[in-house]
């Protein structure tokens, strides 16, 4: 029998990923990408006047082998002549006062710190701690899809992961703010719901912790798009096929049954399967004109919280900040309070990347900025050229004013400004609202162990992947999505899925 065909929409993490996999499994897999050149969709980096923006990855959980992710990220390539850097420190909050809470990644450092700077909060304090540490013994099973779960499957994961699982659905109930007003420490709570996002459960938090300590959450050299490159290379090597500067216009149904795609330049193109890895709404509601829905998959796009959109303001900066630790973020009070695009700005969140010298010339780093902002403002002042530009310049302004009094004498050391507003990723992704992770994961929107569905009704040989069918978004959930395709359409074929590793065992 010839090999069955499937046509992947999309050539971000989510994409590759399905690619890759299906290549694996025999399938003959092309990938159409409306980007002219590069692949990741989100997970992506750009150059200015010398130096390198990293626009996406901050940390990558599965970098080390303590976690089960490290296996995805092998298979995939992405780990290959790749230098890791494990943060010295998640995130360090600086109050108004001067007053400096540090965020260790590891966590006897962080639990001395803690108690040093708010001795009164040593209770609270060690149940926060005892739950990281509870996490560094837990992780999440990636290796079959839960569609495909059977009953022995989930008891299995059970009884090996039950007192881990009832905690889990304990803290999942719990946001970082309503945890955060357990401390009695003035610094630790107004910091607390600020290390995410307040409405983030508090299980967001202590997986991560964990994962940082067991230094499986690092930083590969060079950034997001050299990673997303080397997913690319796998996939070709595999024998897939990729074509740039194809953006889909309408996904190509017949019988209730998906058959191909037809691109913006008229040409069409047919296959056994089509998997979606682009953005859910424009896939159901422009490429499949919203035919294919019910109130399930409705309620999703009426219900559910996307991620805010941000404004990426990147600093070129003739300063290496040598002295200063390996840092994930940092998180600056301000004295005087600004907005961007409608929304009030309380802290400056920041990023220095003084770890990673391929991102900037020698002697000089690159700085990130991320702004919460309103979708709807900037799609208005799209409309004008003039005060969109005039406006992203006074963004950038404030942004180096801040910084400057933070680090005197920055300001004059400034050699490169970048701003991309929640428009420019529209351009770039067609990301919904600009969203940048898709659905947020709060108590109120989802629970632990819930699965969003994949497929849509009355429509055969097609599926869904990425951040809009795993919320809570990054690039592991992406990773895992565009396998878990594979896996559905493997059982679908009655093929047994298989995987094959670059690397040997570790």
């Amino acid at each position: 029998m010839p090999e069955k065909s499937v046509i992947i929409i999309g050539g971000g993490i989510a994409g590759l990923s399905a690619g890759c996999y299906g290549q694996m499994n025999g399938f003959k897999t092309r990938i159409f990408e409306m980007h002219k050149k590069k692949p990741g969709g989100l997970c992506t980096s750009w150059k200015r006047q010398g130096y390198t923006i990293n626009g996406c990855m901050h940390w990558l959980v599965g970098s080390g082998s303590a976690s089960g992710f490290h296996t995805l990220w092998d298979e995939l390539g992405a780990l290959e002549e790749k230098t890791i850097v494990d943060y010295e420190e998640f995130k360090r909050f600086e109050s108004v006062d001067g007053r400096q809470f540090i965020v260790y990644t590891d966590i006897d450092r962080l639990e001395r710190h803690m108690k040093e700077i708010a001795p009164e909060d040593g209770p609270v304090i060690d149940e926060f701690i005892a739950a990281v540490r509870t996490c560094t013994r837990f992780d999440p099973p990636v290796n079959k899809a839960p569609e495909l779960m059977n009953v022995l499957d989930y008891m299995k994961m059970i009884v090996l992961n039950l007192p881990i699982l009832f905690k889990l659905g304990t803290w999942n109930k719990i946001t970082l703010a309503e945890y955060g007003k357990r401390f009695r420490s003035p610094l630790i709570r107004d910091a607390f719901p600020l290390l995410f996002m307040p409405d983030f459960p508090l299980t967001f938090m202590l997986m991560t912790f964990a994962w940082m300590h067991n230094k499986t959450a690092g930083y590969l050299i060079g950034g997001s798009l050299p990673f997303s490159q080397s997913i690319e290379k796998r996939y070709l090597t595999l024998g897939g096929e990729m074509n740039y500067k194809a953006k889909v216009e309408k996904i190509l149904t017949e019988n209730s049954r998906a058959v191909g795609i037809r691109l913006n330049d008229g040409s069409e193109h047919r296959a056994d399967y089509v998997i979606a890895a682009a953005d859910g709404h424009a896939t159901i509601f422009e490429l499949l004109e919203g035919k294919y829905l019910d109130d399930t998959i409705r309620g999703y796009y009426e219900k559910l919280i996307p991620f805010p959109p941000l404004v990426h303001v990147a600093l070129g900066v003739k300063r290496t900040f040598k002295d200063m630790p390996v840092a994930a973020g940092r998180l600056l009070e301000l004295s005087e309070m600004f907005e961007v695009g409608g929304v009030p700005q309380k802290y400056l969140g920041y990023r220095i990347y003084n770890f990673d010298p391929t991102l900037a010339p020698e002697g000089k780093t690159t700085i990130v900025a991320l702004l919460p902002t309103e979708y709807e403002y900037w799609t208005r002042l799209r409309e004008n050229e003039v005060a969109y530009k005039a406006e992203k310049e006074m963004v950038a302004d404030r942004v180096v004013a801040i910084l400057d009094k933070r680090f005197p004498g920055l300001a004059g050391d400034v050699e490169m400004r970048d701003v991309a507003s929640p428009t420019t990723f529209v351009r770039y992704t067609g990301n919904w609202k600009g969203s940048f992770e898709g659905w947020q994961v709060t108590p109120k929107t989802w629970s632990v162990g819930k699965v969003m569905k994949k497929t849509l009704p009355g429509l055969s040989n097609f599926y869904m992947a990425g951040h809009w069918v795993e919320p809570g978004g990054g690039l592991p959930p992406a990773a895992v999505s565009g396998r878990n395709a594979i896996q559905m359409i493997c059982r679908n074929e009655k093929k047994t899925f298989v995987t094959v590793r670059t690397l040997s065992p570790v």
